[in-house]
């Protein structure tokens, strides 16, 4: 196996293959605060991509409830407890990740699901931690709890599905990162299946071969963000590409909240794979849980995100965040006015830091009546 460095490990680990980043790496921002399951995302890109026979129970986009809710049942648990659970040292993390952690002969530490467990994926809907038998005082963080948790494949730095895969049939585009099944080359054995944490690869029992998210690739290719994207009414996602840690650009708006102010962190950074879809943390959870999600870096992102009101610059990017379906590739604040632009530099959205408010009069002077909310 090769040593590689996995930036948000803080350590090299072990892969299957040397490290070879792509010229530029698609990456995206969810904002867990402001999902609302409306399932709009997983609706448009189930229709768009997953309609056909075999792919029925392929949902590429899914949105779960945490803490009970996952799609497959039980993905994420399953590996924790192979993995014995995480150990941090600071920001370094001291486990093993899914590479080093697998058994002799194998490439991957894994799992296949069962066919049941796609049976439920709406497992734990709007199911909250703890009980509210007779109402309850709201603080924060709050004792019953949970939220939303949108899923699409993470187009990760370092693949398990690509390192399992027998037969070289997955690949990382080298122009922009995404992660990619040659279905000519897949015979049906379902090792990515099994070695993906995520179980963001999919078998299709029609054509023998695997399927997953391809960060809709076509558009992507035109400068327009995933469909999943463009259609999210929470308007909880930003997508576009991230640099090296150590070439992060304040004027990238994915840099600027994963690098710079380290609000947005991976999805379970301890398996190893260097995921390169983010999240902010949802504010109203217990601390505990959020590091398990997303590492040690929780608390600061928390606290980050929890001061954005006082914070023009994290606050005006923020209200970029579902304003346009072009790839934001850069963006700047100018007192009330925050800009997304493209590679370009030319500006193709401005939104105001603070939407206008116009208040009327409850008597209307011209017709001499009292305004009410009554139709």
């Amino acid at each position: 196996m090769a040593r590689v460095y996995n930036w948000q490990l803080g350590r090299d680990m072990s892969y299957w293959y040397p490290e070879k980043r792509p010229q530029r790496q698609f990456a995206a921002v969810f904002d867990t605060n402001k999902c609302i399951a409306c399932q709009t995302c997983t609706l448009a890109c189930k229709t768009t991509w997953t309609s056909g026979k075999g792919q029925e129970y392929m949902l590429w986009n899914n949105v779960e409830s945490k803490p009970y809710g996952s799609y497959p049942l039980a993905y994420d648990v399953r590996l924790l407890e192979q993995l014995d659970g995480q150990r941090w040292e600071g920001s370094r993390y001291a486990g093993r990740t899914i590479f080093e952690a697998a058994p002799a002969g194998e490439r991957v530490l894994g799992w296949r699901p069962e066919q049941q467990d796609y049976s439920y994926p709406n497992v734990g809907e709007d199911d909250c931690a703890g009980q509210v038998d007779h109402g309850a005082l709201i603080q924060v963080p709050h004792l019953s709890w949970f939220f939303y948790l949108a899923r699409i494949c993470n187009h990760c730095t370092y693949p398990a599905c690509l390192a399992a895969c027998p037969r070289g049939s997955i690949y990382k585009r080298q122009e922009d990162g995404i992660v990619l099944v040659d279905q000519g080359r897949c015979r049906g054995y379902q090792e990515c299946v099994r070695g993906c944490p995520y179980k963001k690869v999919f078998f299709n029992p029609m054509t023998g071969t695997s399927e997953k998210c391809i960060a809709c690739f076509p558009k992507i290719e035109q400068g327009v963000q995933p469909q999943c994207f463009v259609n999210c009414i929470g308007k909880i996602r930003l997508a576009g590409f991230l640099s090296a840690a150590d070439q992060a650009k304040a004027e990238n708006p994915i840099d600027y909240l994963v690098h710079l102010r380290k609000v947005a962190l991976p999805l379970f950074p301890q398996f190893g794979l260097e995921p390169n879809v983010y999240y902010i943390p949802p504010i109203h959870a217990p601390l505990a849980f959020n590091e398990q999600l997303f590492g040690p870096g929780a608390g600061a992102a928390m606290a980050a995100y929890r001061g954005a009101p006082a914070d023009r610059d994290l606050a005006g990017l923020l209200c970029l965040f579902g304003s346009t379906p072009s790839l934001v590739a850069r963006w700047r604040r100018r007192g009330d006015l925050v800009s997304g632009l493209d590679e370009k530099a030319s500006e193709i959205v401005r939104v105001p830091l603070l939407e206008p408010v116009h208040v009327r009069p409850a008597v209307d002077p011209t017709r001499q009546v009292v305004r009410t909310n009554c139709p």
